[in-house]
C-alpha cells in the first residue's frame, strides 16, 4: 500500500477505508512501533489533515458554550452573577441583547474555563 498526501474526496475515502479495515483486522493492541502501527498512525495524521482543511469545525456560539458549560456545572444564572454584574446583565447576555464585556470574557475564562476563542466570535462578544 502507497501512503500519500491526502488531496481528493476519494482518496480521503480510500484511506478511511483503509484505517478501517487496519482496525477490523487488529483485534488486539497494535504496538506504535511495529510497521502496522506506523501505517495506522501515519494515516491518522493525513486523515485528520484533510478533515480539518475541508471539514473545518467552527467553536461554538458564545452563548450556546455558556449555556454548555452552566449544564455541565449544575449552574444558575444567579451563580453567574459575579462575572456579569449583576443578574439583569446574564439574562441579556443568554439572550442576546447584550454583548460580552472583556472583563466578563476574562472571568468567564479564567474561572470557568471556557475557551477564549468560543468567547469571543461572532457579533454577540463585541467588547465592551
Amino acid at each position: 500500500m502507497e501512503i500519500r498526501v491526502i488531496k481528493t474526496a476519494e482518496q480521503y475515502e480510500t484511506a478511511c477505508s483503509e484505517l478501517y479495515q487496519f482496525m477490523q483486522s487488529s483485534a488486539e493492541s497494535i504496538d506504535p512501533e511495529s510497521e502496522t502501527g506506523k501505517m495506522m498512525e501515519l494515516l491518522t495524521v493525513l486523515i485528520e489533515k484533510y478533515e480539518r482543511e475541508h471539514y473545518p469545525i467552527d467553536p461554538p456560539d458564545p452563548v450556546a458554550a455558556i449555556l454548555f458549560r452552566m449544564d455541565q456545572m449544575n449552574l444558575k444564572q444567579k451563580d453567574l452573577a459575579p462575572y456579569f454584574g449583576g443578574k439583569t446583565k446574564i439574562s441579556e447576555v443568554l439572550n442576546r441583547k447584550r454583548p460580552l464585556s472583556l472583563r466578563t470574557i476574562t472571568l468567564l475564562h479564567e474561572n470557568l474555563g471556557i475557551p477564549l476563542e468560543s468567547l469571543v466570535r461572532s457579533k454577540h462578544s463585541q467588547i465592551l
